[in-house]
């Protein structure tokens, strides 16, 4: 089975936001109060969504923050996992005695 691609949450939020509302980075940045950059970067998935940043977009999208920090969390997770990998396949679980 064909693994999908780790998808970054600025892409998401190009997609599924940005486009379909027309609203442009610079729009969103000056209606959430952040440098017209820090929406670029994270669109171009150079730049992580903080606490501060998921507070700003669930505010004007109507989400959740955590909806913004689960994709963030989730795009982490799968990027550590294949950076460490076989590291990470080398560590043995815990065995309490019985």
């Amino acid at each position: 089975m064909e693994k999908l691609p780790n998808i970054h949450p600025g892409e998401v939020l190009q997609a599924e936001f940005l486009v379909p509302l027309g609203v442009t980075a610079y729009r969103l940045a000056r209606a959430i109060g952040i440098p017209q950059t820090r929406v670029s970067e994270i669109v171009r998935g150079n730049r992580r969504i903080t606490a501060d940043t998921a507070l700003r977009l669930s505010r004007f999208f109507g989400t959740t923050p955590q909806f913004w920090l689960g994709l963030q969390n989730d795009f982490d997770l799968e990027a550590e996992q294949e950076a460490k990998g076989a590291e990470l396949a080398r560590i043995e679980a815990f065995a309490q005695a019985a």
